[in-house]
């Protein structure tokens, strides 16, 4: 015991997650800072040297210094959704659900591997200057792979989007990306949140209880989850706030031990979401345990290695009482120190590939011409009455209307990080066409109540709050409160904002939601449509709704640029505009992409990552976990624009399919062929999807995407796509190994250039 008043008082020091700066220490000289000895070998050394007071020092994401072994203090809480975040300068690539809508795992895979890189520049500057702050670590606590199954979801816009194939193929390149290919260390960590089975409402997450059906959790709720650990070796796995089957996630033994170690045989760290352990006893939340004393170890005894709070403290006063032994705690601290050998962090500076990186590898003229690239192919053009788009060079007069036009912090999303500069969708315009007049009106707000901006701010450090995982340590267990901005109230003359733009030659309405509308726990949030970070309906804002309204009375054409993060029902707005362009949150250079397009200096082929239904009226009831009725694998109904839709510049004709085989057994592949012609007048390019639909099986989905490929095909050519379909495209639940399996049957393979059946060609296969 002689060690815990001076760890207490570290820990008192370093709550909250503050900057923790300390003096680089030297290092003693034990058998685990030798590298020439395995893993396992020094894991066991330094287990050995442990008190037990120290080793629950480090299962908390503020880990405190050991002094008298050399080992530094390190915050395990970091983030990387779509670029270094919250760690001053990086560059800021779109939304992840515009990266999703590129449909390209190989740009994805660079997109990530660029984060990385300025990850180990930030983290070898903050080791330089003894900078242990929380933000500066390498282990990253990302990528979100949960299943946006409701549009409605506040959240959603950190995911892939709502199946489970795309979001697995694009959640494993970011891994890849993040964590490296070298065979000795991992460039940084990955990890798979949040598991599982979490996908809102916001406002009651750490009360709700989720029940799914067998079916639902194994084709819906956990493939990606498998892909990131049976393929990607994702060093991280964060569980979730919400309860399973009456169990709080971050305490399922189904799904922390029987699931993720037992079947996948899960190596690495499982981490609690930020607060997630207080919510097993803080009244009003799960309350499955009366204390943190009993909360924290069945935690740790159901599996979770690493806690995001300080419930863990508690496991002093349990080792104390008998109540948890050290040799319960040595796997779980085993794990962590592993994962802190294979990161190089206790090996001597110079050994690991990264050593070198420094600073002026951040924000670099490749990486913002690679944000500008991912933007432009994030970009889905759904409507084009009439070739409105792409606008003439020569054009004169143009009137770009919408507070969204000119606002720099919703380009960024949510977990972001600052970039050096950020191109509004205004300035993208004004520069692509510097000829031309342009008026800018703001019209009207994004929705009655407030709104906050930042006009074009260069200094985007003014940029919104940040709504974190949850709570930071040593603080009260509630979660941050968003605080409303200051009302903000534009004119709602729309006669005078007609008057304005009348006389332009097309109109450009920038409008849709805000990550100050949609996003995580915004309990200040509460507006129509709106609540606590989710959304109640679907539809266009009245405001933004009737302002487009008033600008067709002009008669000119008008092009609605939609930013947000989830779908927008706009079956009643679509007679108010000629051509709709889904902008997303598209990163630093969001306007450039965007006046790219407008411009044709860019053919758009972004494709939807989600059903874009008509109205809230074709969704199923918020709360209900159950996939009948949700997405384009369970909805039956029309949709306004289908998962997998999006046109360009140019046409494309798709030629007849070819199987290898009519038939094969189970456990063998199949080969699919077809040849697709650009038949228009620009070189563009397609995604071809391959979707499989089981025959005569009506708990089947109605058809699942098992196969997609972003290729260029220049104008008047062909380009052949191939795909192999091996056993995963035909496994479903089996109740018989309560998972999936591959089944024997009657399937029709469908390709081409959406999910809806309108845009498919059909083949047949028998499974054996």
């Amino acid at each position: 015991m002689r060690h815990f008043s001076a760890l207490l008082l570290a820990l008192i020091l370093c709550a909250g997650a503050i900057s923790c700066k300390q003096e680089p220490q030297v290092k003693p000289e034990y058998p685990f800072n030798d590298p020439s000895l395995s893993v396992e070998e020094r894991v066991n050394d330094l287990l050995s040297r442990l008190t037990s007071e120290e080793k629950v020092s480090m299962m908390m994401n503020n880990s405190v210094a050991i002094e008298r072994l050399g080992i530094p203090a390190y915050n395990w809480w970091n983030e990387a959704l779509h670029g270094v975040a919250r760690a001053g300068e990086a560059t800021v690539f779109p939304q992840v659900i515009g990266i999703a809508a590129t449909f390209d795992e190989d740009l994805n895979l660079e997109t990530y591997t660029i984060a990385s890189d300025e990850a180990r520049a930030k983290y070898n500057d903050a080791m330089a200057n003894g900078y242990y702050r929380q933000y500066y670590g390498l282990t990253f606590w990302t990528p979100n792979v949960n299943i946006f199954r409701d549009p409605r979801w506040g959240r959603g816009h950190e995911t892939y989007g709502e199946d489970p194939y795309l979001t697995s193929r694009m959640g494993l390149a970011a891994v890849r990306g993040l964590q490296g290919d070298d065979k000795n260390f991992f460039k940084a960590n990955a990890c798979a949140k949040h598991y599982a089975v979490h996908s809102g409402p916001e406002p009651n997450r750490h009360s709700f209880d989720v029940t799914v059906s067998p079916t639902d959790l194994w084709e819906t709720y956990l493939p990606a989850f498998k892909t990131l650990v049976t393929e990607g070796n994702v060093q991280e796995v964060m569980c979730a706030y919400n309860r399973y089957e009456g169990d709080p996630c971050c305490g399922s033994t189904k799904l922390l031990i029987d699931i993720l170690r037992s079947r996948w045989n899960y190596q690495g760290i499982v981490v609690s979401d930020c607060g997630a352990i207080d919510d097993f006893y803080v009244r009003g939340r799960h309350e499955t345990h009366p204390d943190a004393l009993t909360a924290s170890k069945d935690a740790i005894l159901s599996g979770t290695d690493l806690e995001c709070g300080s419930s863990y403290r508690s496991m002093v006063e349990g080792i104390q009482k008998g109540v948890i032994t050290d040799a319960d705690l040595d796997p779980h601290v085993g794990r962590l120190i592993a994962d802190r050998i294979e990161l190089g962090m206790l090996d001597p500076e110079d050994r690991t590939p990264w050593k070198d990186y420094n600073l002026d590898m951040v924000c670099t003229p490749e990486h913002i011409a690679h944000s500008l690239k991912v933007a432009r192919e994030s970009m889905v053009l759904l409507k084009n009455n009439n070739n409105v788009l792409p606008l003439s060079k020569d054009i004169r007069k143009i009137a770009v209307v919408g507070v969204n036009a000119d606002d720099s912090t919703m380009l960024l999303g949510n977990y972001n990080g600052t970039p050096r500069s950020v191109v509004t969708i205004l300035d993208g315009i004004k520069a692509k066409f510097a000829k031309a007049e342009i008026t800018y009106v703001e019209g009207s707000k994004l929705v009655d109540g407030y709104v906050e901006r930042i006009r074009n701010s260069a200094d985007t450090r003014q940029r919104r709050p940040q709504f974190y995982e949850g709570v930071v340590e040593g603080s009260a267990p509630a979660a941050p409160v968003y605080t409303p901005p200051q009302p903000w109230f534009a004119p709602e003359n729309y006669d005078e904002v007609v008057a304005q733009v009348k006389d332009a030659e097309v109109i450009i309405y920038v409008g849709g939601l805000s990550p100050n509308l949609e996003g995580e726990e915004m309990r200040g949030v509460s507006y129509e449509g709106f609540k606590g970070g989710d959304r109640t309906t679907i539809e266009l804002p009245a405001v933004q709704s009737k302002l487009l309204a008033a600008l067709r009375t002009t008669g000119k054409p008008v092009v609605f640029v939609l930013t947000t993060g989830s779908t927008i029902g706009l079956e009643k707005d679509e007679p108010s505009y000629d051509a709709l362009l889904v902008a997303w949150y598209p990163g630093e250079q969001g306007g450039n992409a965007v006046a790219d397009v407008l411009a044709g200096d860019y053919n758009p082929a972004g494709r939807l990552p989600l059903t874009f239904y008509k109205s809230t009226e074709q969704l199923p009831d918020f709360e209900d976990y159950d996939m009948a009725g949700r997405t384009y694998r369970y909805f039956s109904g029309e949709p306004l624009y289908p998962f997998g839709y999006g046109i360009g510049y140019t046409s494309f004709a798709y030629g007849k399919g070819k199987l290898s085989k009519s038939s094969i057994k189970k456990g063998a592949s199949v080969k699919l062929s077809f040849e697709v012609r650009n038949n228009g007048g620009s070189d563009g390019e397609e995604v071809a999807q391959v979707y499989v639909r089981r025959l005569n099986d009506p708990s089947a989905p109605l058809k699942s995407l098992r196969g997609f490929k972003r290729a260029a095909i220049k104008a008047g050519a062909s380009r052949k796509y191939e795909f192999t379909l091996g056993p995963d495209a035909f496994s479903f639940y089996d109740s018989s190994v309560d998972d999936l399996a591959e089944k024997a049957g009657d399937y029709e393979i469908l390709f081409g250039s959406s999910s809806a059946d309108k845009d498919l060609q059909k083949l047949t296969l028998t499974v054996k």
